[in-house]
């Protein structure tokens, strides 16, 4: 696996966080995705409301059949303490460590959460997209901020998600009569490659596939007390 950029330092304060997060997102690049795409990876991190444990899953597909190729969970302490606006700096650190475990290197990663859709414009996405190095897209469930008008009926319908006049995602229908998704660029992608790689993980469902076989996976770990494990095909591609 390529090595992680150590970019910044994690052990931080409130106003470094936010610091931080105020240069990097002057590094997320948009652009179209260079490369073909063979294998897209889904994120996901479920908290245990109970203690301080956080879980991390990490799912490879194939792509565009969206076979499993491989599967991670991890368990770990949180290091950084619950702070909306600042969820990355407590969520990045265990995907990380689930994306070191990988012998399949995905050519671009979805999250369960925000991209530049974000009141500093880096959410989780956007982070692990910097770290990574790796094209990167967030979609997530929920709007985080900005607004937008009446997305329409069907399958690809979107309106765009603006923020002070300035576009920074998408609200896409993914399913016909069900909620739509939040799109946004995490690293490396264009909107408009987003939403296609989206609308293409779809599998017919709302979540794409990459992110909601992740979340399955790290909710059974959360719920059942699974133990961690590491599934992987033989030959690692």
């Amino acid at each position: 696996m390529p090595r992680i950029k150590q970019i910044h330092k994690w052990n931080v304060s409130y106003h470094e966080a936010v610091a931080i997060q105020n240069e990097l997102r002057e590094k997320v690049l948009f652009s179209p995705l260079k490369r073909e795409i063979r294998t897209v990876a889904g994120a996901d991190v479920s908290y245990d409301k109970h203690s301080d444990k956080l879980y991390a899953s990490l799912v490879v597909l194939s792509f565009p059949a969206l076979d499993v190729l491989e599967e991670v969970i991890v368990e770990e302490k949180a290091a950084f303490p619950y702070i909306p606006g600042l969820l990355s700096f407590r969520e990045t650190p265990i995907v990380v460590k689930a994306y070191e475990r990988l012998r399949t290197a995905p050519d671009v990663l979805v999250c369960d959460g925000q991209g530049v859709a974000h009141p500093r414009g880096l959410g989780l996405a956007s982070h692990l997209g910097l770290l990574l190095g790796i094209p990167s897209i967030g979609c997530a469930k929920s709007r985080l901020c900005g607004v937008h008008g009446p997305v329409g009926p069907e399958v690809g319908d979107y309106a765009p998600l603006k923020d002070n006049g300035r576009t920074i995602g998408a609200v896409l229908r993914t399913r016909r009569a069900v909620k739509p998704v939040y799109v946004s660029v995490g690293h490396m992608v264009n909107l408009r490659g987003a939403i296609k790689l989206i609308l293409a993980c779809g599998a017919g469902y709302r979540i794409p596939e990459p992110t909601r076989r992740a979340h399955h996976i790290v909710t059974m770990a959360r719920t059942k007390r699974k133990p961690l494990f590491v599934q992987s095909n033989e030959s690692g591609e």
